[in-house]
Parts: structure tokens; C-alpha cells; sequence
């Protein structure tokens, strides 16, 4: 008999096990995942349950093994469909009845009177979540003192930020949508608007993109006709702030896939950029730039507030070989400047080896970023470069985790 939500549930079951058990990510997984489950609706389900499941699965582990004799191994595939029930009623809430009817029959010839047992005598204990998610272990290690605060910043999906193509109609836009605006150029939205749907989508008078993301490309001002490289460019949101901002841009990434949706960007926007599909390991330019913004490959863990996957797949090996790689790519970058040309390096990262730990290329001197080139309420470091953590702004909806630096060369 078909149980109404089942697939759904399936398919989260299948997102947090390819997550914990294999190491993908929650996009990688989605694939296979959500194949067989019907309608936008019942798939945006699935990855909220799943999502929600990963950024509170310490406080729901500490839950069920409160209600359990026998602790359940971690990899057990009942504590898995209990951190799915618990998700639903606690964070999403779904009534009990509903999580019962659609949780159970996911241990089909398994311990469902255990699992049961367990959900029950949570729901009987009034059981909740803290206020603040726990991080893992070595997530706390890795981020000291800072750890607290991205905590609170992980409380809750993101809202939806919106990059404006004409920064002077900030007003209008966010008049006409309903939003608020932190600097000139952007528009937040509540989460779970329809994206297509919105006025100015078709028209290309904005594109999403996280207010922490587009700070980067604001750090290089206006092009005034200048060149600039794009480097790992795809799925285009710095390129399009690039070239909205009288940039000649030359965008490169290695993935032909990603590369079409810039190219259908650029399109939507009426914005235009070169657009090279090569290996920035391997590519030679044929002219210097005056500025290229490096937004580097990297761990990602500064999206934890839609990707809370990464809280659970990425440590120190996945860190040191990013690190590595980002340290070859500044290497080339530097060399591809004209002289007084003007290098950003940005990564969506928390870890400090991919930030602070990244030293400046031979021949360029730190240009310090400036408060006043940034949103109010963000600062930037000591040593005049840009940190953010997710627990900034938290009264407007809180930011991605970046870090970015800018260098001239000599």
C-alpha cells in the first residue's frame, strides 16, 4: 500500500546516509536520492528533513540516547530514522501521528517497536531542541572562540539575497519586492519565495547571491573599462557584479556544466563577459589584468546555514588539501596582474588555513580593506582584511562565512 509522504521520507533517509556514510554532499546525493520522489514540493521536503536532521544531529543524538538503555551505534540505521522523525516534529513541525505513520515503515523488517518506543517517550518528556545547534567536535576545535557565535548563526536556514544589476534602483526594488536592503546593490528576502516567480527574474534586474558572496567583487570598485579575470567564475553571480560595474571581464572555470547557467545569467541579464572553459592550473592568458578576483576552491564550510552537510564531511585532510590548492592558484594569479593591478582572494571558508593562513604572493603588498566599503555592522580584521562568520548581522538574517583578502602589485 502506497503511504502518502513515504518517498520523501526515503529519500532523506538516503540524503544523510550518502552524507555520513560517504561523504558527499547533500547536492551530489540529490541525484539518486530524489529520483523517485514526485513534485518540487515533496523534493524540497526531503532536503529540508534532511537538512534539518544534519544541523541539529548532535542535540537529536543527545535526545535518543536519553530515551535508549543501550546506546545505538552511530552508523544504526534506527538512529538515522530517528534524527529524520525528531527533525520533522521538532524543527519542521509535523504532527507526531504524521512522523509515526511515515517513519516507521522505513525500518520494514527492522527494529520499528524500538524505534517507536524511543519517539514515544520523547514526545512524552516534551522533548525540545536548545535554542543554539551543537557543533561537532571538531568543528568547536577548529574554530575556538568563534565557534559560539557561527553556532547561532546556524540556527536557522538563510533568508533569500538578492544582487541588484543597477545598485541606484535599490529603493525601487525593494519597494516593488517587499525587501530590505543592507548596502546599495542588495535586497533580502524571506526565505521560500519563489525565485522565477518574482518581478525582475525574467527582466535580469537582480540574481541571487548571498550578501556575504558579493562582497568580494565590491572590494575592486568600479572597472571603468578596465579588465578583469574572473577566476573559478561559475555559476556566474561575481561576474555578473563584474561586469555590471563597467568591468571587460574574462570569466574561467574548469566545469562545462556550471559555465552554461553563466552563459543563461548573462543572457537573462544582458550583462556580457568572455567566458573560457580551461584549468586555471594549466591556462596562460594571452594579456595581463588589471585586477582578478580568485574565488578560490575550498571546503565551502562557511555555507553551513543552507549546506549544514559540510558540518559532518570535511576535517583536516579535505582543509590541508584545499589550503594547497589555493596556494598554487594565488601563485599563478599574481603572475597573470599588470603592474599597480589590484588581486581579491576570496573563500567561502571558516578555516583559517584557507584564510588567514594563505600568505601574500611574491611582488604584491596588502591593500586593507576599509569599513567603509562594507555593510554597517561588518568590520573588517586587524590586519585589514574581511572575515565573516555566520553569526554576524544575526538581527537582519545573519551572512555566509567568507574570508578575503586584496593585494596590489608592486
Amino acid at each position: 500500500m502506497d503511504i502518502p509522504g513515504l518517498p520523501a521520507r526515503q529519500a532523506a533517509l538516503h540524503l544523510i546516509d550518502a552524507v555520513l556514510r560517504r561523504g558527499e554532499t547533500l547536492d551530489q546525493a540529490g541525484g539518486a536520492a530524489l529520483a523517485r520522489v514526485r513534485g518540487d514540493a515533496d523534493r524540497a521536503l526531503a532536503r529540508a528533513i534532511a537538512g534539518e536532521a544534519l544541523r541539529w544531529k548532535q542535540d537529536l543524538d543527545a535526545l535518543i540516547d536519553s530515551a535508549t538503555r543501550q546506546r545505538l551505534p552511530d552508523d544504526a540505521k534506527p538512529r538515522a530514522v530517528l534524527q529524520l522523525m525528531l527533525a520533522q516534529v521538532l524543527r519542521l513541525e509535523t504532527p507526531a501521528h504524521a512522523v509515526i505513520a511515515t517513519g516507521l515503515p522505513l525500518l520494514a523488517g527492522g527494529p520499528r517497536r524500538l524505534a517507536h518506543g524511543v519517539f514515544s517517550t520523547l514526545m512524552k518528556r516534551g522533548a525540545t531542541l536548545p535554542a543554539v545547534p551543537t557543533l561537532p567536535q571538531s568543528c568547536m576545535a577548529r574554530w575556538g572562540e568563534r565557534a559560539g557565535p557561527i553556532a547561532a548563526g546556524l540556527a536557522e536556514p538563510p533568508p533569500l539575497d538578492l544582487a541588484l544589476r543597477d545598485p541606484g534602483a535599490t529603493q525601487e526594488w525593494a519597494e516593488r519586492l517587499g525587501g530590505v536592503s543592507l548596502i546599495p546593490g542588495h535586497l533580502r528576502l524571506p526565505r521560500g519565495a519563489a525565485v522565477e516567480s518574482l518581478e525582475g527574474f525574467r527582466e535580469g534586474a537582480w540574481w541571487v547571491q548571498d550578501l556575504a558572496a558579493s562582497l568580494p567583487a565590491r572590494l575592486l570598485g568600479a572597472g571603468q573599462g578596465r579588465t578583469v579575470l574572473d577566476l573559478c567564475a561559475a555559476p556566474g553571480g561575481k561576474t555578473m557584479q563584474l561586469a555590471a560595474a563597467g568591468w571587460r571581464v574574462t570569466a574561467l572555470d574548469n566545469a562545462k556544466r556550471r559555465l552554461e547557467r553563466l552563459r543563461e545569467n548573462l543572457a537573462r541579464t544582458g550583462l556580457d563577459a568572455e567566458v573560457v572553459l580551461a584549468d586555471a592550473l594549466a591556462w596562460e592568458p594571452e594579456d595581463r589584468f588589471d585586477a582578478i578576483l580568485l574565488d578560490a576552491p575550498c571546503t565551502a564550510t562557511g555555507t553551513a546555514r543552507r549546506h549544514p552537510d559540510v558540518l559532518h564531511r570535511v576535517g583536516e585532510r579535505q582543509i590541508a588539501e584545499m589550503a594547497e590548492l589555493q596556494a598554487r592558484m594565488l601563485e599563478r594569479a599574481a603572475a597573470w596582474l599588470q603592474p599597480g593591478g589590484t588581486l581579491v582572494y576570496a573563500v567561502c571558508s571558516l578555516e583559517a588555513a584557507e584564510g588567514e593562513g594563505q600568505a601574500a604572493p611574491k611582488g604584491l603588498t596588502p591593500a586593507p580593506v576599509t569599513g567603509s566599503e562594507l555593510p554597517a555592522g561588518i568590520v573588517p580584521t586587524a590586519s585589514g582584511c574581511l572575515r565573516t562568520d555566520p553569526g554576524m548581522l544575526a538581527e537582519a538574517g545573519g551572512l555566509d562565512g567568507f574570508f578575503v583578502s586584496r593585494w596590489i602589485r608592486d
